[in-house]
């Protein structure tokens, strides 16, 4: 499984979620970290839409990014036409390959399909493009027709086939047999485009790389239409720990990366996102808190520092002594085992009171009122 690229489409697909709209500024800024993080090739946009989205293609194209610069087209030499007007040095050229689609969407036939798509794949050919063909819904295609869309496709020159799960509907048992058969029937590369309908876009992903794909499609965050599509961060991590595949990526900078485009996108970033939510690396529970301060890996496969996180000691009803212990150190405070142990009945009283955790001067609140119960003094110790 070595050798794996990863082609981000955060910049098209991502911003076709409803309601989502990048600024010209935002779409360069977001394309530029994506190449500081290793992405290998950025799907910048659609230039046939002209406008804003023209300029924004040509802008990152004359960036001089390490990343390969891929525009989106259809199956038409016009748009392959305002694809090279840009200077990107790749194309996707996607058009439906499912009856249902060709029938109702297209209202054309399975051969008017092979034809436009194989005249867009030699005109892009022809001047120097690397072509990757979309098979749009390949999930609901006939399969013999699918094979013979890629045979022909290759043919035509193109360097790759993308195999659309366009509603989500595959799991990864199936996805894995489907590309493996098309590897094996014809020959060509194969991108993975999934989206998460069922919640299993990262899973069909990296089962179609199990199968022999060898180009991986994602979206920071997992940005998309509908459920929305692979997620880079998941993704990129999950082949570094699940699959020990070599990932030349700068994973240190994924948090960043996510916040950037949550707010770009105006679409908040859950505290339980795998891989960049906060919650990620945040024990209350006594059991595992305790574990992490004895020794991180029980309950951390990486460190928070690799994506740009920081581990948090959460205090709240499920917290255990010794991470009241440890908390109150921070503060320069040494609780006794009796201290420990009736601070920590109050604190788990206050959190089902609050509805949740609680802060630090709320610690120290509690503390005071203790204290004061019991007739004591305190002071806080200085801390070195």
């Amino acid at each position: 499984m070595e050798g794996i690229k990863i082609v981000d489409t955060t910049l098209r697909d991502g911003e076709q979620t409803a309601g989502v709209v990048f600024a010209n500024r935002e779409k360069i800024r977001i394309a530029k970290l994506l190449d500081q993080i290793g992405v290998d090739q950025i799907e910048a946009g659609i230039p046939v839409m002209g406008g804003d989205e023209k300029e924004s293609i040509k802008t990152i194209v004359n960036a001089e990014l390490d990343a390969s610069i891929m525009a989106w087209n259809r199956a038409v030499v016009s748009d392959v036409k305002a694809s090279l007007d840009c200077g990107a040095d790749a194309v996707a050229i996607s058009i439906s390959t499912s009856d249902i689609h060709i029938e109702h969407k297209l209202k054309q036939d399975k051969d008017w399909v092979l034809s436009n798509m194989v005249k867009a794949v030699e005109f892009a050919k022809k001047n120097n493009l690397y072509v990757s063909v979309n098979a749009e819904d390949a999930s609901r295609s006939d399969r013999e027709f699918l094979i013979k869309f890629a045979k022909e496709a290759k043919e035509a020159g193109a360097d790759r086939l993308r195999y659309c799960d366009t509603v989500g509907i595959m799991e990864p048992f199936d996805i894995h047999d489907r590309v493996k058969y098309i590897i094996d029937e014809v020959g060509i590369d194969i991108e993975m485009h999934t989206h998460n309908d069922f919640g299993l876009a990262a899973a069909n992903g990296l089962a179609g790389v199990r199968a022999g794909a060898n180009y991986l499609g994602v979206t920071v965050n997992g940005l998309g239409e509908r459920a929305g599509n692979a997620a880079l961060e998941e993704v990129v991590m999950a082949l570094k720990y699940l699959y020990d595949v070599k990932m030349e990526f700068t994973t240190e900078d994924f948090r960043q990366l996510s916040e950037y485009v949550a707010r770009a996108s105006a679409r908040d970033l859950p505290a339980w996102k795998a891989i960049v939510g906060t919650n990620m690396f945040a024990h209350e529970s006594g059991i595992h808190a305790d574990g992490v301060l004895k020794n991180a890996s029980t309950y951390e496969v990486f460190t928070p520092e690799e994506v740009g996180l920081e581990r948090q000691i959460i205090i709240g009803k499920h917290s255990g002594k010794k991470a009241i212990v440890n908390k109150f150190r921070e503060y320069g405070i040494k609780l006794t085992d009796k201290e420990a142990e009736e601070v920590l009945s109050r604190v788990r009283e206050s959190a089902v009171q609050y509805k949740r955790a609680l802060f630090d001067k709320e610690l120290i609140y509690i503390y005071e009122d203790y204290k004061e119960e019991v007739g004591e003094e305190w002071k806080q110790e200085k801390t070195s």
